[in-house]
């Protein structure tokens, strides 16, 4: 179930509402964990019993823990989340790897080629690193462990975040478990925050997805360099506002229910430097790979290559995290190596150029970088990436019937529509219109935003979500 459907907007979501709120406070929690429950089991069936196993292991390790047997607890949770995760995700990857390599020694057998291939439980990666979040931070002391079971359930399942996050950390939750924000302003922000992000989805993330899909399907020697960097351009606009999308409906989902969840974006594309860009980036993730991995292997406290060994080491991971695919590992290390060359000194270059520069260059290896996050094959990912950057024509007949039906009147209102919304002009308009405070004003163009996203999930069969495969 996708939160931009006809059975989540007018069946589960009013359905959940209602019964949550006629719900007396104290059953507030319980009602949202079984909705939860029923929601993740309406698309995953048998593979929620997973996820429970998951939020059984940490809340009986968060309990076992505070009994002081400390190192027990966090070795049971890590690794039975880690081997989870791994089994899950990253099995088929790793005999597929195996295989090769042992083909590559002269050894020939089919005994792996034979092996089932494993189903990924949707948004695993992300229900995964809030629980051992909860269990390390009970580890260190900077939350106490939660004794009732179902409030913690709640937690894990909290379908809002569930399959694509924000990743909501418990430190951040657990005082909003007991006393939920609940008033009507909060349900209106959220009720607004929600269809902001539908748009941002239906709208603009579908409609540039269609460009992208349409233009990476054809032979990559048939496109010109134009139309090759419209691809790459398009597919930057739909992963920014199909994630930054769902985490907006997330986070006004989460108002609803009475919950604050932290921002996950920050205008990326104004980013003037890489580690700019993931400061804005899935804010989320970032900074659960800082405070839980990064810092865990020693940070910058060791000197400077092993600071760098550890920023590689982070987007590393960051990179497999991503998907069970050397493509998603090239992309992490790819934007570990700039990270590491600012940090070695071309930051104090960059911020002395003038700002525009910086711009340009944090966009370019951007865009480079994404080239590798949608291009499986890692040499086509490069014959894309060098004619980039070396004109050519391709197909010239294809290329022209390419660019009559991809170039359009639409196509461009879409990229002026994105480009404005992707930097902070909407929110200086926004704060400025609202100081003339005319009535109904801002209710009828959120209104009209909602009828806009619906006409689109009505007459739209595509309507994935990136992030879900994470």
């Amino acid at each position: 179930m996708v939160f931009s459907s006809n059975v989540f907007l007018y069946f589960f979501l009013p359905i959940v509402l209602t019964l949550y709120y006629l719900s007396p406070k104290r059953a507030k929690t319980f009602t949202l964990f079984i909705a939860s429950l029923v929601f993740y089991a309406w698309g995953e069936g048998a593979l929620v019993l997973i996820m429970m196993t998951s939020a059984v292991v940490d809340y009986s390790c968060g309990l076992l823990i505070e009994k002081g047997r400390k190192k027990l607890g966090l070795f049971i949770s890590i690794l039975t989340n880690l081997s989870l995760l791994g089994f899950f995700k990253y099995f088929n990857f790793t005999f597929e790897n195996f295989n090769g390599f042992i083909s590559m020694l002269g050894y020939e057998g089919t005994y792996f080629d034979s092996l089932p291939e494993i189903a990924l439980p949707i948004g695993i990666s992300f229900y995964t690193f809030q629980t051992m979040s909860y269990t390390i931070d009970v580890y260190r002391g900077n939350v106490k462990a939660n004794h009732n079971f179902i409030d913690f359930a709640a937690y894990v399942t909290m379908f809002p975040q569930l399959i694509a996050g924000p990743i909501v950390r418990y430190i951040d939750i657990n005082e909003q478990l007991r006393n939920k924000k609940i008033s009507l302003k909060n349900f209106t922000q959220g009720v607004e925050r929600f269809i902001i992000g539908l748009a941002k989805k239906v709208i603009i993330a579908n409609s540039f997805a269609s460009i992208a899909d349409t233009l990476f399907a054809e032979n990559y020697d048939t496109l010109s360099t134009p139309l090759i960097w419209l691809a790459i351009v398009s597919y930057a606009f739909q992963i920014y506002f199909d994630f930054s999308g769902y985490s907006d409906m997330a986070i006004g989902l989460g108002r609803m229910f009475g919950f604050n969840f932290l921002e996950n974006f920050n205008y990326p594309y104004i980013s003037r430097s890489i580690k700019d860009f993931w400061r804005r980036w899935h804010i989320s993730l970032s900074s659960w790979f800082k405070d839980y991995v990064y810092i865990s292997v020693g940070g910058n406290r060791r000197g400077k290559l092993r600071t760098y060994f550890n920023l590689f080491l982070v987007f590393f991971v960051t990179g497999l995290w991503h998907g069970a695919s050397w493509n998603f590992v090239v992309w992490g290390l790819f934007h570990g190596v700039f990270i590491v060359i600012e940090r070695i000194g071309f930051d104090a270059i960059l911020n002395r150029l003038w700002r525009p520069f910086q711009h340009i260059y944090t966009l370019l290896v951007v865009l480079v970088g994404w080239m590798f996050f949608r291009v499986e094959d890692l040499q086509l990912a490069w014959y894309y990436i060098t004619r980039m950057f070396y004109y050519t024509e391709g197909d010239a007949i294809l290329s022209s019937s390419l660019a009559f039906f991809q170039f359009n009147r639409g196509t461009l209102f879409f990229l002026v529509l994105a480009t404005v919304l992707s930097t902070p002009i909407y929110g200086y308009l926004n704060e400025r219109l609202s100081r003339y405070k005319i009535p109904l004003l801002r209710p009828l163009f959120i209104f009209a935003l909602f009828l806009w996203s619906i006409i689109y999930i009505g007459s739209e069969s595509y309507n994935p979500f990136i992030y879900f495969r994470f």
